[in-house]
């Protein structure tokens, strides 16, 4: 879908349901893929490479490519899924809590409001060729929100969350987008250490 004269995205559903079709399909895809690179975080290709295409057609998430209408080189991608997700309620203001008890269920002894919530899983830039110089993380993170208004539009749902590596700089980032720390959460992995990750939230 091309959102303005400089991007537009695809669903990589739309090549998986054309199969084993050379120049539009599943082949085409896998070399769209192999043309990423994300130095700064190498966790961000592999998912895409290794992750991407079996977790959409698993429907546990679904990836969309950002691409420069002008050069239709691959700019960067975003990975969306819907999650439940429990908020505490001390851990944000007021106005939020009421907010929150519209589409949740609130455990009153433990003041905590669970519901299902939009998921921004992955979004990376792509910096083969210097292709990252052409789009902005903000619109980037701004590509994902359309896709999640839209679903909200047919679905409803107002609470959209991200998690990330406690890192100032990225967390700064966040927050200028309009996302707000709630908790943090350790990570449990069979392969490597645990580590906290910082969530955020954004209303719809």
């Amino acid at each position: 879908m091309q959102i303005n004269d400089k991007f537009f995205y695809i669903n990589i559903r739309d090549y998986l349901a054309l199969g084993n079709d050379d120049k539009a399909g599943e082949p085409m895809l896998a070399r769209v893929l192999s043309g990423f690179s994300c130095p700064k975080n190498q966790d961000v290709a592999n998912f895409l490479k290794k992750n991407a295409v079996e977790f959409t057609k698993k429907s546990q998430s679904v990836t969309y490519l950002v691409f420069s209408v002008e050069s239709k080189e691959l700019l960067g991608y975003f990975t969306l899924a819907l999650k439940p997700l429990s908020v505490r309620g001390e851990t944000v203001s007021k106005t939020t809590k009421r907010k929150l008890l519209r589409i949740s269920e609130l455990d009153e002894k433990s003041d905590t409001y669970t519901m299902s919530a939009y998921l921004i899983a992955q979004l990376g830039k792509n910096y083969t060729n210097g292709a990252n110089e052409k789009i902005t993380g903000k619109e980037l993170v701004e590509l994902a929100w359309t896709v999640i208004e839209d679903a909200q539009y047919m679905l409803g749902g107002i609470v959209t969350f991200l998690e990330a590596e406690n890192e100032e700089k990225l967390l700064s980032f966040y927050r200028d987008n309009r996302f707000s720390q709630f908790d943090t959460r350790q990570t449990v992995s069979d392969t490597e250490e645990s580590h906290e990750l910082v969530q955020l939230l954004r209303l719809l």
